[in-house]
């Protein structure tokens, strides 16, 4: 009998720590509300903000800010890291350069239009070389979160 309760035990155990990789997904994060109104994104050990112009119709030059987190949402200092953003909507595809710009912030400007079916490519890499990259949809309208107890994290 003790066996078997060691054994139900054991796979509770299992299936709890089964179930924070199932908190971040992309459908998870997109109901989640962000610090700074962009849509959120895992990137490796790391949650990328993508904000983007949201009421550019047509393109012009409009600025990208990426913000760098942790998964416990601690802020990542940007300084040292470098970044890219490419922008895809329809044919259109626009390469942004993103530097600091402050405390966990990457930034840049491009010429993009504020499109539902803009795409966008993320690639971040750190001061010690390391790289990570996440892909975007960041104009997608925001899915409610319905569950009573709001999203995991």
């Amino acid at each position: 009998m003790k066996k078997l309760a060691r054994f139900g035990l054991g796979l509770a155990l299992l299936a709890s720590l089964g179930t924070p990789a199932l908190a971040h997904d992309d459908a998870t994060l997109d109901a989640m509300t962000t610090p700074n109104g962009g849509q959120l994104r895992m990137a490796g050990a790391y949650h990328l903000e993508l904000v983007v112009v949201q009421d550019s119709p047509t393109p012009r030059e409009n600025p990208v800010t990426v913000y760098l987190t942790d998964h416990a949402d601690q802020k990542l200092p940007a300084a040292g890291a470098k970044g890219k953003v490419t922008l895809l909507s329809g044919k259109q595809k626009t390469e942004i350069s993103l530097s600091p710009a402050g405390d966990n912030k990457l930034s840049g400007k491009g010429s993009y239009a504020s499109s539902p079916t803009l795409k966008a490519i993320v690639t971040i890499t750190f001061p010690d070389g390391r790289t990570e990259q996440a892909r975007f949809t960041p104009l997608l309208p925001k899915v409610p979160n319905h569950s009573p107890h709001g999203p995991q994290h």
